[in-house]
């Protein structure tokens, strides 16, 4: 079984909307490049094109290095592009709370209590004081930490300090929510049960999600589409056709799950096989 392929870019071509939903996060022929320390110049994205509809879950893949964490900086406007245009709902996108950013790192203020670590994420919102608090045990609750309110980041789990970043993402209500790799460094347990609240959560409230990961099995459990990324540039895309909602132990055992994995897994290695930067440049490790 094969993809529903949505579209590919490259010089020329643009990407297909796949929803009716009008698009939240647009990048358009965006280019960027970098300077190494000796001076090289190094080209990270080349006519990188794709949209994020409103309400939609989108993830990144791609071999390490092919320009996905990029994208997302670029699109919450920590970096420009060189070339091309990127709007978020319709405007430039520029660091606050219009863009949501859940990193690797929890990055959570060691001193303050949970509270006060979502409070902060607030303040730049024309909100009282009390409407901040309010706001903020809202969202601890939807992650399930409101009896952790007065805990210290020091107090938690790994787990439980993503948690927190999560809710301090979404507690601005951000136009799209982006999320770099946020379960990369939990163990294996805790991921999956990351992995099942983030689920859940997306169903409640279908936020705008564009997701980085290296796990072809996460994206599939997570997305309603997938990128496929190599060498900076967009490859294709694919809509993942299982139906929500979804439980992790039945999703995985899903034939097409199954399939699409097979399959997107493939990719992913002659792409990484193909690479003369690679390690595993020309090798042959079967499959």
């Amino acid at each position: 079984m094969k993809f529903d392929r949505v579209g590919e870019t490259g010089p020329g071509t643009r990407m297909k909307n796949a929803g009716h939903n009008r698009p939240r996060l647009v990048l358009d022929s965006v280019e960027k490049r970098f300077a190494r320390p000796d001076g090289e110049i190094v080209t990270a994205l080349s006519d990188v094109s794709m949209s994020v509809e409103a309400h939609t879950f989108v993830a990144l893949i791609g071999p390490s290095g092919c320009g996905k964490t990029t994208v997302l900086r670029i699109a919450n406007g920590l970096i420009q592009p060189d070339n091309g245009a990127v709007t978020i709902a319709g405007s430039a996108p520029k660091p606050g709370p219009e863009t949501g950013f859940v990193f690797q790192e929890f990055r959570l203020i060691p001193w303050a209590t949970v509270q006060a670590n979502v409070e902060f994420a607030l303040e730049v919102l024309p909100l009282s004081r009390a409407e901040r608090a309010e706001r903020a045990r809202s969202y601890l609750d939807l992650v399930g930490l409101s009896r952790s309110a007065q805990s210290y980041p020091g107090q938690l789990s790994g787990g439980m300090k993503q948690r927190v970043a999560l809710a301090r993402a979404l507690a601005s209500e951000p136009e799209i929510l982006l999320m770099d790799e946020p379960f990369a460094n939990l163990d294996a347990q805790t991921r999956e049960l990351m992995q099942s609240e983030l689920l859940h959560i997306w169903m409640r409230h279908k936020p705008t999600v564009l997701f980085v990961t290296h796990s072809v099995d996460e994206a599939l459990l997570l997305a309603d589409r997938i990128v496929l990324m190599g060498t900076g540039r967009v490859l294709e895309t694919f809509d993942v056709d299982i139906e929500r909602p979804r439980n992790l132990e039945a999703t995985r055992s899903d034939a097409r799950f199954i399939a699409m994995r097979d399959d997107l897994w493939a990719r992913i290695r002659d792409l990484v096989l193909s690479d003369p930067q690679s390690e595993f440049y020309g090798r042959n490790l079967g499959g």
